[in-house]
């Protein structure tokens, strides 16, 4: 049965729709990444769901609740922490507001602040954080009513290579407890932790579906050479009609009725008397799916980290 249910939503500003009829489910305990260029309409979306914005038609419902704002918890991509609160303090009263009593906010904010590891600094001040403890202190905000649902809106963009694995940890350990939807323009952490990815486009939901799935269909096998020394990838890529790309020592070429197997390359190698250092067969990341199903290639910048 699922957690989430999200059927037509939509929300037009003046005659744009800048959120196009999406529906989607989402399970239990599952993650779920949703992805596409800056002004597809993520935001609004999780903000819909939240309960943030009013949808201008289609409809929200999660799983036995009646008042959805009361299970979800929401990280806002660009959260605000009042400089002269401690992190305990700040916590204590996002968990009153989300109807926790004074005792109980006390017990579960400190819980939580242990629990995404901020235990020994919950009494310094939030301005003294960095980015790292500030996304770590929102996620805690966000966890501590013990939501049914966990909306994070790019929860990693801002961070360093080191404060991304940190916090993408964390969710992998919290996606045992709850369901998390997050937006990200980070492919490659999606793909490390992801179970269903959601593309959107100009408002509207283009392709959906597990990551297996999504990478099976858009899969564009290719096979890798990589070459000891550039002059040679450079020359046997000149000879192939099969290049896909040349990279500095590596060449792709496409798996067609020419080259159908790795055996049929070997030998075509062998022949050339190259250094070969790696070959292997190779599918279409994360990135690449993105550009095919979107068509944003000039969103590369933005969409590629």
């Amino acid at each position: 049965m699922s957690l989430l249910e999200v059927n037509a939503l939509t929300k037009k500003f003046g005659s744009r729709r800048s959120v196009d009829e999406v529906s989607f489910t989402l399970q239990p305990n599952t993650s779920t990444a949703l992805i596409g260029p800056n002004g597809a309409g993520k935001t609004t979306t999780m903000s819909m769901i939240a309960g943030l914005l009013q949808a201008s038609s289609g409809s929200v419902r999660l799983q036995g609740s009646k008042d959805i704002r009361r299970h979800i918890g929401f990280l806002p991509q660009y959260p605000k922490f009042y400089s002269w609160l401690t992190a305990l303090e700040y916590v204590e009263m996002v968990a009153r507001l989300s109807g926790l009593s004074a005792q109980e906010a006390s017990k579960r904010s400190k819980q939580v602040l242990e629990y995404v590891g901020l235990g020994s600094d919950m009494k310094r001040l939030t301005s003294t954080f960095s980015g790292g403890m500030k996304q770590r202190l929102g996620i805690a905000q966000a966890i501590v009513h013990d939501p049914k649902l966990l909306l994070l809106d790019e929860p990693v963009s801002a961070l360093d290579p080191l404060g991304r694995s940190e916090v993408m940890t964390l969710l992998k350990q919290l996606q045992q407890q709850t369901t998390i939807l997050y937006s990200t323009h980070i492919l490659h952490d999606a793909e490390k932790m992801t179970d269903q990815v959601l593309f959107m486009k100009e408002g509207k939901l283009v392709e959906q579906g597990s990551l297996a799935d999504i990478q099976l269909r858009y899969a564009d096998p290719q096979y890798l050479v990589q070459f000891a020394h550039d002059n040679d990838a450079e020359r046997f890529a000149a000879s192939r009609k099969q290049l896909v790309r040349r990279e500095v020592n590596s060449v792709y070429l496409a798996i067609d009725a020419e080259l159908p197997t790795m055996q049929a390359l070997m030998s075509s190698l062998l022949a050339t008397g190259y250094d070969i250092v790696k070959l292997e067969r190779v599918s279409a990341s994360l990135d690449q799916i993105f550009m095919k199903v979107a068509g944003a290639n000039e969103h590369m910048a933005r969409v590629v980290d």
